[in-house]
């Protein structure tokens, strides 16, 4: 996994771009909670009244709540509000009754002014209703409200006025009990009363207080419009740049994933299976890019709303924190069992994608001969097996998954409704707003969604991970067969001289060489070839020379230079190699026979052809050398396809040839017409080839028998009939009495 996240250096910037934007995006969202909370504790409740100290108040109206004051609060007032006379025409538009009332104006805001007069406005509550108890009134009277605020609204000052000078009168005492009940209570509903107060104080100066709660909603409201579009705008931003970095890293791995695969020798690929290397190029790379593409948003929006959410919420109210820590501790529980219990399956589920890719390739490929043998039902029900396999355990996954969401949602269903029940008594004991229960449940949503996204990420990161390590596998892996550090060079034009000196070989992980102590030398000019009983090591003996495999022991030389001396591209540039069996790749005749010498030209092409026996069918085409070739040469027969993989190396013009068994699925005309075609037209190369026939290599300068990995005869054809044994038995097998005198 480490190894992976190494591509995420080269898209810093913009992975601190997308965190900017989400925290911007949090910050928008954690506003609106609030916001609406404001509306309808303010806007609703208020009238659009922010703060429980008026910014102008009747002359009486002052002297009133001073009565009510303590001695701090009372010097407060005095020093911060401004005395101003009536019909002062600097305050008649903002409050028309002035023209007629004295009043004093706030001159300067302090945060301790608010509850100054919200202390004073619940002490006068209180001593109305401690009169009132006195006097024996009923609950009709506004102190005997069950609702603090209830009857302030439509509160009658004139009686209150003219009960000032009695209340002048009587010791400061006398408020002393009142005073203390509203210094005990939450500052929430102190602010509450003051500003239903102040509401009335403003009425009496003649503002229009409905105007003033309808423009604080519509301005506020606008606010929370514009923070959902500045939130929207951020997550299509993010989901913009998480696209294309997620992309782009899909990308770089799949070109180094390729790269590197490239880069391997035959070992490597006899320990990754072609099905495996496929899932890991696809499905595994697919599965980190959708890992970073989901998880720069979420990995880094959920903390931040996390902890937001926790930190506004206990702002709102800390007596109902313990709501939200107990549905935490659940939800990190049930994320902790589901992903106890789903772990294990996320690990099986990239092999049965490996072996169900396995089956499907085989099936394709060998489609003839599953319908020649007649086993189309025994391949459905292997097929069946592992498709059931991956199906099953994909099910599982899911309905793990599935469970989670109801389980989720079930949660917060009951968080809701425990906020409701326990802030329902809050507020009916006047120590919570409605508005603050509503944004406390808001946040309580954010909280248990952000660890909602991050139980999400906890099935998404170990699938990728699994895949993510797969992928280091690959990339980790060194090739077997590498350029080395100071290579040679053999300059110029080779002259294609190959010598074994006692090379020995054998197969990673094999008890025992399949080559044992090879010693020959191929001139140039020269036809070397290779015979001998099937698993004899013909195949493997050629694939050591362009660096297939390495030797175990002894060296290979090519001009006298070792070939492991050399950088693969030069060693491969003077080879023309064609395998056992042929290759084509999708496009036209004219690119495949181009595909080792790009800038070979068309009559280069056309000699090439001809030498290889492949003009004839070329010609009868309909597009002749611009002829389709289909996907792996399928709408070609075996012997065109192994004409034309000899015409491609024979356009590369090179010093030295390999035919691996490259005459087998040739007639014996056709056979013989070409090779000689091939003395007359690489008469100064070296041609190294492998066959079964002997009739191929009858006329060759040099055959090698081999025979269990050891060189059992060296000669002619001539030669080897007296002297090899082993030879003289193939040709017996082969040639007919007359042909071997």
């Amino acid at each position: 996994m480490k190894k992976v996240l190494t591509y995420l250096k080269s898209y810093a910037f913009w992975i601190v771009v997308c965190v900017a934007l989400l925290f911007g995006q949090a910050m928008c969202d954690l506003s609106l909670p609030n916001l609406m909370s404001n509306i309808v504790n303010v806007g609703i409740m208020q009238s659009g009244i922010e703060d429980s100290a008026p910014k102008a108040i009747s002359e009486d109206g002052m002297k009133l709540m001073k009565t009510f004051m303590s001695d701090s609060d009372r010097r407060l007032v005095e020093d911060h509000y401004t005395f101003v006379a009536a019909g002062d025409p600097d305050y008649t538009d903002d409050y028309p009754e002035s023209a007629n009332t004295n009043m004093y104006v706030l001159r300067e805001d302090v945060p301790e002014m608010g509850g100054a007069f919200g202390r004073a406005a619940m002490t006068f509550l209180n001593f109305m209703r401690q009169t009132a108890a006195q006097d024996g009134q009923q609950a009709e009277t506004p102190a005997d409200s069950s609702s603090l605020t209830e009857g302030l609204e439509d509160i009658d000052f004139a009686p209150l006025y003219a009960m000032q000078p009695q209340l002048d009168q009587m010791p400061d005492e006398a408020f002393a009990s009142a005073r203390e009940t509203a210094a005990a209570m939450d500052e929430s509903t102190l602010d509450q009363v003051g500003t239903v107060m102040v509401q009335q104080f403003y009425s009496e100066l003649g503002v229009d207080t409905d105007a003033m709660r309808s423009r604080y909603i519509w301005i506020t409201g606008l606010q929370m419009l514009a923070l959902t579009l500045a939130g929207a705008l951020a997550t299509i931003l993010v989901g913009l740049l998480a696209a294309r970095i997620g992309a782009g890293i899909a990308r770089g791995l799949r070109h180094d994933v390729f790269s590197r695969v490239e880069s391997f020798a035959n070992a490597e690929f006899d320990r990754f299976s072609t099905a495996s290397l496929i899932t890991r190029t696809t499905n595994d790379i697919t599965q980190v890019q959708m890992l970073f593409t989901m998880g720069i948003r979420m990995i880094c929006y959920a903390p931040i709303m996390g902890i937001g959410g926790i930190v506004m919420a206990v702002g709102k109210s800390v007596s109902m924190t313990w709501i939200i820590a107990l549905g935490v501790v659940i939800l990190i529980g049930l994320v902790l069992v589901i992903f106890a219990v789903a772990m294990p399956k996320f690990k099986m589920v990239q092999k049965l994608v490996d072996k169900l890719n396995l089956v499907t390739r085989e099936n394709l490929s060998g489609m003839m001969v599953i319908r020649a043998f007649g086993t189309q039902r025994f391949e459905e029900d292997r097929f069946e097996r592992a498709n059931g396999d991956l199906t099953r355990v994909n099910l599982f996954v899911n309905r793990v998954m599935a469970f989670m969401m109801p389980a989720m949602m079930f949660m917060m269903n009951v968080i809701s409704l425990v906020i409701m029940w326990v802030g329902a008594h809050q507020i009916d004991a006047s120590t919570m707003q409605v508005g603050d229960m509503m944004a406390f449940m808001q946040y309580a949503m954010q909280i248990i969604m952000s660890f909602l996204m991050i139980a999400m990420m906890f099935i998404i990161v170990p699938r990728a991970a699994v895949s993510a390590d797969r992928i280091a596998e690959v990339l980790a892996t060194e090739p077997s067969v590498k350029d080395p550090e100071n290579p040679q060079t053999l300059g110029g034009r080779a002259k294609g001289r190959v010598e074994f000196r006692h090379v020995s070989f054998r197969y990673g992980n094999a008890e025992d060489d399949v080559l044992h102590d090879i010693s020959f030398t191929a001139e140039p000019g020269q036809t070397i070839a290779f015979i001998g009983s099937t698993g004899s090591g013909k195949s493997t003996l050629v694939n050591l020379i362009p660096r297939f495999y390495d030797v175990t022991e002894g060296e290979i030389l090519i001009d006298g230079v070792n070939v492991k001396d050399l950088t693969q591209h030069e060693l491969h540039e003077i080879i023309g190699y064609v395998p056992q069996k042929g290759v084509l790749f999708s496009g036209d005749i004219a690119s495949n026979l181009r595909y080792g010498r790009p800038e070979a030209s068309d009559e280069e092409l056309e000699k090439a052809a001809e030498i290889a026996q492949a003009s004839d069918f070329i010609a009868a085409t309909e597009g002749g050398m611009h002829n389709e070739i289909a996907q792996g040469g399928s709408n070609v027969s075996g012997g065109q396809k192994q004409r034309l993989s000899i015409a491609r190396a024979l356009v590369k013009q090179s010093p030295i040839y390999i035919f691996d068994d490259s005459f087998s699925a040739l007639d014996f005309k056709t056979d013989a017409a070409l090779r000689r075609a091939l003395k007359e037209n690489t008469g100064s190369s070296t041609v190294l080839l492998v066959a079964q026939r002997v009739s191929t290599i009858m006329n060759a300068e040099q055959i090698v028998v081999l025979d269990e990995g050891r060189i059992v005869g060296v000669g002619t054809h001539g030669e080897l009939l007296k002297t090899c044994e082993t030879y003289r038995e193939i040709a017996q097998s082969q040639l007919t009495k007359e042909e071997l005198e």
